[in-house]
C-alpha cells in the first residue's frame, strides 16, 4: 500500500519528467499521458491524506506549507527598489503631465463591476462580508473611478486623475511574465467634455513618455478606433448581438494566427464562415496615416455612419500625435480590438518584442490565408501551444501553464469609455430623472509586467537595491554616542546613512556590512581624528567579475575631511549628483 512518503516521490519524479518532456517538445499525446498520470498521483495523495494516510498521522502535527496563493509573489528588498524606481517614474511623468492622485478602495459592491468587462467578467474574484453584501475584488482602476466620478455628481469639470495601486483577475498566471492574479496598475484618466481627440492624443503622448524614460527597449503603441471596428463588422454582416464577441475574438490576433481566431468566431460563436472572411481583409491591415488613404476608399465603408466618424477622428488623432512629435512609435493596427466592453471610442495598447509569445511574430498571423499573403511572410504562421485543458489536474487544483510558451503580452493599454459614468448615473437616478454624462479617456501601465522587462536589465547593469549612500563606522573604541549623532546629523540633510548596532564593533564587521548596502561611502570615525576635527571618508565601489557584482579591493586609506565640512563635501560629489538613477556599477 502507498505511504505518504512514497506518493510525495512520485509525484516529484513525474513532474520532473514533465519538465523534461517540455524542454524536448514531446508530442501531445506523450505530454496528456504524462499530466493524466501527475493528476491521478495527486488525487491518490489528496483522498490518502483525507484517510488519516497512517495510524500515526493523526499523532503527527500537520505541516503548515509556507508558499504564497496561485498567481500572487513577494518582493525582496533589491526588487522593491527597483519596482520603486519604476513607479517613482510613472508618478513623476503622471504630475509633469498635471495630473491629481486618487486613491480607491480595492474592493467594490459586485453590482457596480457587474457587466462592465464582456467575457473577462469570469475573472472576477468575489467575495461576500459577515453583513452579507456582496463584494468583488477590483479587476482594474477604470470601472471603480467611474463610480467615484459617478458619486460626485458626474459635473462636466474637467479632471486628470491618476491612481497607482492593487487590482485582481482569476487569470492563469505566468509569473515569470508578469501575468499574476494580484498585480500593480498605473492608470492616468481625462475627464470632461474637450475638443475632440486632443485629450486622447495628449494620453498617448504620456504613456511613450513614461515608456521612453523606464528603458523598456523598443515598443509601438498599437491604436484603433472602436467605432471604426464596429462599422467594419456591420459592413461584413456581424449580427448587432454578436459584435462585441467577434470583438473579443479578433483581439487574439496578436497571440494566434488567424486560422485559429476565424475558428473560433465560425465554431464557438457561431459566425457565418463568410463573414469571417470579409473581417479577415479589414483587420489584416496594419500601417500609419496612409492606411486612412486605403479606408477612405472604401465607399461601403465610408457609406456606415460609425466607421465614418472612426476614420474622421484618427485622422485628427494623427495630426495631434505628429504635433507631440511620437508617431515613430504609432502602428495603426486594425486588429486592435481590446475585449473590455465598456471601450466607446479610440483603443491603444503597448507592446514590446516579448509582448507575443515565443516563436508567434504577429505580422504573419494571416500567413496561413490563402487570399493574404507578403513577399516577408512564412509559409504558415508558427503554431503556438495547444490549449490547455479547463479541467483541473487533481481535485482542488488547476492546470499549470506552461511559461516557456506565453509572452508578456501588452504591457499598457487603454482607451476612450464616454458611456461608463452615465451607465452609473443612469442607474441611481429616480425614474423619469434625466442623469448627467461624463466622457472619459485612460490609460492603464502594467507595473508587473514592466517590472519583468525591466528587472533583467536593472540586475545586468548593476544598479543598486537599496537607498543608503553612507555608512559610519568607528575605528578603535567604537564611539558609538559619536556615530549616533553623526548618522542622525546625515540623516537631517537628506543623506540616507546607517550603522552596526554594536557599540564596539570591529571595523571588518562594520565594512562587511556597508558592503551589503552597496554604500558608496564608508565614513569612518576615530579618537585622534575626532579630537582634530576630521573624519575619513573611503568610497567604495563595485564591477562585475564573471557575472557577479563584486566590490573593488583598493588600498587607498580614504580622504581627510574636516567634521563641519562633511555634508557639503558629499553633496558635491558625483555619487550623490546622480544619486536618483540607481546606478551602482559605471559600464
Amino acid at each position: 500500500m502507498a505511504t505518504l512518503e512514497s506518493l510525495n516521490q512520485e509525484i516529484a519524479a513525474q513532474s520532473a519528467h514533465l519538465v523534461e518532456l517540455r524542454k524536448q517538445q514531446a508530442e501531445g499525446s506523450i505530454m496528456d499521458e504524462a499530466k493524466k498520470k501527475l493528476g491521478e498521483l495527486k488525487k491518490s495523495l489528496a483522498l490518502l491524506q483525507g484517510a488519516g494516510g497512517s495510524r500515526d498521522a493523526s499523532k503527527k502535527k500537520e505541516r503548515l506549507l509556507l508558499k504564497t496563493a496561485k498567481g500572487t509573489r513577494d518582493y525582496g528588498p533589491g526588487e522593491m527598489f527597483c519596482r520603486e524606481h519604476v513607479e517613482r517614474i510613472v508618478k513623476e511623468c503622471f504630475t509633469t503631465y498635471g495630473g491629481s492622485c486618487l486613491d480607491t478602495p480595492v474592493f467594490e459592491r459586485k453590482d457596480i463591476l457587474a457587466g462592465k468587462y464582456g467575457e473577462d467578467a469570469k475573472l472576477i474574484f468575489d467575495l461576500k462580508d459577515q453583513g452579507g453584501e456582496e463584494l468583488a475584488l477590483r479587476y482594474d482602476h477604470t470601472v471603480p473611478l467611474a463610480r467615484y466620478l459617478a458619486m460626485n455628481g458626474a459635473i462636466t469639470t474637467q479632471h486628470k486623475l491618476w491612481q497607482v495601486g492593487k487590482v485582481y483577475r482569476r487569470d492563469n498566471p505566468v509569473m515569470s511574465k508578469g501575468r499574476m492574479r494580484e498585480f500593480s496598475q498605473a492608470d492616468f484618466d481625462i475627464s470632461g467634455v474637450w475638443d475632440p481627440m486632443l485629450p486622447d492624443a495628449e494620453l498617448i503622448s504620456l504613456l511613450c513618455t513614461i515608456l521612453t524614460r523606464l528603458e523598456v527597449g523598443d515598443f509601438t503603441v498599437k491604436v484603433n478606433h472602436r467605432k471604426l471596428l464596429d462599422g467594419i463588422f456591420e459592413v461584413c454582416g456581424v449580427p448587432s448581438d454578436k459584435i462585441r464577441t467577434i470583438s473579443s475574438a479578433v483581439d487574439k490576433l496578436d497571440k494566434l494566427p488567424w486560422a485559429d481566431v476565424k475558428k473560433e468566431m465560425t465554431e464557438e460563436k457561431g459566425l457565418d464562415p463568410v463573414v469571417a472572411d470579409k473581417i479577415g481583409e479589414y483587420v489584416k491591415h496594419k500601417g500609419g496615416p496612409e492606411l486612412l488613404e486605403l479606408l477612405k476608399a472604401d465607399s461601403a465603408l465610408l457609406a456606415n455612419a460609425s466607421a465614418k466618424l472612426g476614420i474622421d477622428e484618427m485622422e485628427l488623432l494623427f495630426k495631434y500625435l505628429d504635433a507631440y512629435k511620437v508617431m515613430n512609435k504609432i502602428s495603426f493596427d486594425m486588429s486592435l480590438a481590446r475585449g473590455l466592453d465598456y471601450y466607446t471610442g479610440i483603443i491603444y495598447e503597448a507592446i514590446t518584442e516579448a509582448s507575443a509569445p515565443p516563436g508567434f511574430e504577429a505580422a504573419n498571423a494571416f500567413a496561413s490565408s490563402s487570399t493574404i499573403a507578403t513577399s516577408s511572410a512564412q509559409t504558415h504562421a508558427p503554431t503556438p501551444p495547444k490549449k490547455k485543458s479547463k479541467k483541473p489536474a487533481a481535485e482542488g487544483e488547476e492546470e499549470e501553464v506552461d511559461e516557456s510558451q506565453v509572452g508578456v503580452g501588452s504591457i499598457a493599454a487603454g482607451g476612450r469609455y464616454d458611456n461608463l459614468v452615465g451607465l452609473f448615473t443612469s442607474a441611481a437616478a429616480a425614474e423619469g430623472k434625466k442623469a448627467p454624462q461624463l466622457p472619459c479617456v485612460g490609460v492603464s501601465i502594467g507595473m508587473d509586467r514592466i517590472f519583468a522587462i525591466v528587472w533583467p536589465k536593472w540586475v545586468e547593469r548593476g544598479m543598486r537595491s537599496k537607498e543608503t549612500m553612507a555608512y559610519v563606522m568607528a575605528a578603535g573604541d567604537g564611539l558609538i554616542a559619536e556615530r549616533i549623532r553623526l548618522v542622525q546629523e546625515l540623516r537631517e540633510a537628506g543623506i540616507k546613512s546607517d550603522y552596526l548596532f554594536k557599540k564596539k564593533p570591529k571595523l571588518p564587521a562594520q565594512f562587511a556590512s556597508g558592503e551589503r548596502d552597496e554604500a558608496p561611502f564608508a565614513i569612518i570615525l576615530g579618537g585622534d581624528e575626532l579630537k582634530e576635527g576630521l573624519v575619513t571618508v573611503k568610497e567604495q565601489k563595485w564591477e562585475f567579475v564573471n557575472g557577479e557584482k563584486r566590490k573593488i579591493q583598493s588600498s587607498d586609506q580614504g580622504t581627510k575631511v574636516k567634521r563641519a565640512e562633511l555634508i557639503d563635501w558629499l553633496k558635491n560629489t558625483t555619487a550623490f549628483k546622480e544619486w536618483h538613477n540607481g546606478k551602482l556599477i559605471d559600464v
